[in-house]
C-alpha cells in the first residue's frame, strides 16, 4: 500500500489483484469503516459479494452512525456527522454509491449539488442569558500568548506528545477563550484530553480556521447519518451479493503469533461468535429501556476455521459501547461495565495474544472521562419554534440550513450545545415536526434550570433544561417538555475513549507488522497524520486494509496537505488573532527592530508579497504597490 495525490491515480481503476477469487472475507463490526472495506473489496479488490460476510452484533449496520426511529421511543440520532471537502477516502468511495435521495446519481454528487445550493454557515454560534446571542462575532479572542502556545503545540514532535494532555500545553490563555468553545464543543474535546490528538486536529484542518467560529467549513447530509450514509452503502453491498450477518456476538479472533521468528508472522486462524436464536431480544444490545438480555439457553456458539487466503477486518473497541437509550420518562442508563463481545471485551481479548495489537486498557479504563450524553427532541406543535428561530434567524421548516452547526450554551453547567440540520431528518418524518439534537459535555453536574445531573434526568428534563437555555418563560417550560415535544436521550460511557491520553503502540496499526491475513479497522486502528472522530479515519483504515491485504495496485489519496501549504499556515496565523497582522504583536524595541530590518530584506521577493497578501503585513502607503503573487487557487475561499 502506498500514498498519492493528485487525480492521476484517483481517476485510474486498478486491475484485478492476483488470487482474489479464490479469497474470503470476514469483517468484524458493520460500522462505516466495516462497511467502507467491503466496498472497497467489491470495487477495487473485485471480490465477488458472495465471499464476503459481514459479521454484526446489533440488528442493523451503521454502529454510531445511526439515525432510527424505535416505536417505543420515537426518533433517535446518538450523534452526527460534520464532513469536510478535503475528505479525500471519503469522496473517493462516494462518487460510486448511488444516492438513497436520487439512486440515478452519486452519493458525492447529490451531497456536492446540495451543499453549492444551500451553503452551510452558522448565524449564531453561541447563547448565553437564556437564549441571547453571546455575540462572539466570529472572534477567537486569544491574547498573543494563547496564539503562541497553539503554535508550540502545533510544531512539538508527536514523539514528544506521548501521554501528555492538553492542559499540559494549554493555559487558562486558551481555555478561557473563544477558540476553545468553539473547539471543545465541536469536537467534544475536554482539558484532560490527548495532547498529541489536538496536535494532529490542529494540523490536519489548519485550512479551516477560517471557517471553525461560523461553520462556514462544514457540510452536511440531507437527511441523517444513517439514511444519506450507511444505507446507500449497504444497498451497494446488497446489489452484489454481500453476506450480511446480523445478531451476531464475534467473542473472539484468534492468531497464530509467532514473535521470536525474523519475520513476525501473525495469522488469524479462527473467528468465535455467538448467534441468538430470537434476534428481536437484541434490543438489550441497543440499550432500549425494558428490553432484557438475551436468554443464554437461546444462544449458539460458533467458529469459523481460518486459512490464510480467508481476510479478517477486525473493528477494536467501539464507541458506542454500552450505549443505552432513556425515554420521554426514563433517564438513560449510565451502564459502563464490559461485556462478553462489546468491543471492548473483544479487543482485550486479541490484545492479549500480542503487544502489537495495542492496549485497550488506555482508551476504556476512565468512563468517567470519556463519556456523554446526547438526546433527540422532536417537536410535536409549533409552540417551540419561534424560540428557536428567535436565535438561529432561519425558519426551522424551510427544508434548508437552520442552525447551521451546533449552538452552545456558554453558561451552560452541563455546557449544552444543540442543532438543527436540514429538515425533515428522517424521510418519513411527520410533516410540521422537527429533530433537534442536542449534547452535554459535562453529565454529573446539576444543570442549571433542573438542579439534578444531566446523566439522571428523563429525556422530559432534559428538554426542560434546554427550553431554559432557549429563554423560554419559566412557567411555560414544563408544559412544553412534556407536550410539546418528545426527548430520547441517549448515554454514551465511551463516546471519546479515543481522545484518552495515548502513546504510540496503544492503538494497533492497521496492517500490523507481520499480519498475513488480517487488518485492523476503524476509529482505534492507527494511521498516520489522519485525525480519530471522522468519517474520514474510519473509511480510510477500510482502505488502507484492503489495498495492503490485496495488494491492490492504486494509491491511497494522501491526506490534505494543508500543513504544508504557506497560504494556509499564513492565512491562518492571522485568522487565529482576528485579522490583526504579526506586526501588531506585542514586541520589545529590539525585536521589533530586526523585524522591520527581515522584511526590509525581502521586500522586493515573492514572500513579502504573500505577507501582504494575507495579512501577516499590513498594507501601507510604501508597500501598497508591492506585487501579490499568484496565489494559483481562488484564495482564501477554501469553505
Amino acid at each position: 500500500m502506498y500514498y498519492s495525490s493528485g487525480n492521476y491515480e484517483a481517476f485510474a481503476h486498478p486491475l484485478k489483484p492476483e488470487g482474489v477469487d479464490g479469497k474470503s472475507a470476514y469483517i468484524v463490526g458493520s460500522g462505516l469503516a466495516g462497511l467502507a472495506a467491503a466496498c472497497f473489496l467489491v470495487r477495487d479488490g473485485q471480490m465477488a459479494g458472495e465471499r464476503i460476510h459481514i459479521l454484526e452484533r446489533g440488528p442493523r449496520a451503521g454502529g454510531g452512525c445511526d439515525g432510527w426511529d424505535y416505536p417505543s421511543l420515537g426518533y433517535t440520532m446518538r450523534g452526527g456527522r460534520e464532513m469536510d471537502n478535503h475528505f479525500e477516502v471519503m469522496w473517493d468511495l462516494f462518487r460510486d454509491i448511488p444516492s438513497i435521495e436520487d439512486p440515478n446519481v452519486s452519493v458525492l454528487d447529490y451531497y456536492y449539488w446540495l451543499n453549492k445550493r444551500d451553503p452551510n454557515y452558522s448565524l449564531c454560534r453561541a447563547t448565553v442569558n437564556r437564549g441571547q446571542d453571546a455575540h462572539t462575532d466570529n472572534r477567537f479572542d486569544l491574547s498573543d500568548k494563547a496564539c503562541m502556545e497553539i503554535m508550540n503545540l502545533f510544531f512539538t514532535p508527536e514523539e514528544d506528545l506521548q501521554d501528555k494532555v492538553i492542559t499540559e500545553y494549554f493555559s487558562d490563555e486558551v481555555l478561557n477563550s473563544n477558540f476553545w468553545l468553539y473547539w471543545r464543543t465541536m469536537f467534544a474535546f475536554e482539558n484532560w484530553h490527548s495532547a498529541l490528538e489536538m496536535k494532529r486536529y490542529i494540523t490536519r484542518f489548519v485550512h479551516h480556521v477560517g471557517g471553525l467560529p461560523d461553520f462556514s467549513a462544514l457540510r452536511f447530509t440531507r437527511y441523517n447519518q444513517y439514511e444519506s450514509m450507511i444505507l446507500p452503502m449497504v444497498n451497494y453491498l446488497k446489489d452484489h451479493g454481500v453476506d450480511f450477518r446480523f445478531d451476531t456476538h464475534v467473542t473472539d479472533v484468534r492468531f497464530s503469533c509467532d514473535e521470536a521468528r525474523d519475520d513476525a508472522r501473525k495469522v488469524a486462524t479462527e473467528i468465535r461468535f455467538l448467534v441468538e436464536d430470537e434476534p428481536e431480544a437484541i434490543g438489550a444490545v441497543e440499550g432500549l429501556p425494558g428490553d432484557e438480555a438475551p436468554d443464554p439457553a437461546g444462544i449458539r456458539e460458533q467458529v469459523i476455521p481460518l486459512t490464510e487466503n480467508d481476510l479478517v477486518f477486525i473493528t477494536p473497541g467501539s464507541l458506542v459501547a454500552h450505549s443505552s437509550f432513556g425515554s420521554q420518562n426514563t433517564p438513560a442508563r449510565y451502564a459502563p461495565e464490559l461485556t462478553p463481545g462489546d468491543g471492548w471485551d473483544l479487543w482485550k481479548k486479541i490484545a492479549a495474544q500480542s503487544p502489537a495489537f495495542g492496549r485497550p486498557e488506555k482508551f476504556c479504563g476512565d468512563p468517567a472521562k470519556s463519556n456523554w450524553e446526547s438526546a433527540t427532541v422532536t417537536t410535536l406543535d409549533e409552540k417551540i419554534l419561534p424560540y428557536i428561530e428567535a436565535i438561529c434567524k432561519r425558519d426551522p421548516l424551510s427544508g434548508g440550513v437552520v442552525t447551521g452547526g451546533i449552538v452552545s450554551v456558554r453558561d451552560s453547567n452541563w455546557l449544552l450545545s444543540w442543532t438543527i440540520n436540514r429538515q425533515p431528518q428522517f424521510r418519513d418524518q411527520k410533516p410540521g415536526t422537527v429533530c433537534v439534537w442536542l449534547y452535554g459535555l459535562f453529565t454529573a453536574v446539576d444543570g442549571n434550570y433542573v438542579k439534578k445531573p444531566m446523566r439522571d434526568c428523563t429525556g422530559r428534563e432534559i428538554c426542560q433544561e434546554w427550553l431554559y437555555h432557549l429563554g423560554v418563560p419559566e412557567e411555560q417550560i414544563e408544559e412544553l417538555a412534556e407536550k410539546s415535544a418528545n426527548t430520547v436521550p441517549c448515554m454514551m460511557p465511551y463516546i471519546t475513549a479515543f481522545f484518552m491520553p495515548r502513546a504510540n503502540g496503544d492503538r494497533p496499526l492497521v496492517v500490523p507488522e507481520g499480519a498475513v491475513n488480517f487488518a485492523f479497522v476503524g476509529q482505534f486502528a492507527e494511521t498516520p497524520r489522519d485525525t480519530i472522530f471522522t468519517t474520514e479515519y474510519s473509511m480510510r483504515t477500510g482502505m488502507e486494509a484492503v489495498y495492503t491485504l490485496l495488494d491492490i495496485d492504486r494509491g491511497v489519496p494522501e491526506v490534505w496537505g494543508s500543513a504544508y501549504d504557506l497560504r494556509c499556515l499564513l492565512n491562518a496565523t492571522v485568522l487565529l488573532r482576528d485579522g490583526k497582522p504579526a506586526t501588531d504583536m506585542n514586541m520589545n524595541v529590539l525585536e521589533k527592530l530586526l523585524l522591520s530590518r527581515g522584511l526590509k530584506e525581502i521586500e522586493h521577493t515573492d514572500i513579502y508579497g504573500l505577507l501582504k497578501e494575507y495579512g501577516v503585513i499590513p498594507s501601507t502607503d510604501e508597500n501598497r504597490d508591492a506585487p501579490a503573487p499568484d496565489p494559483g487557487a481562488v484564495w482564501p475561499g477554501i469553505h
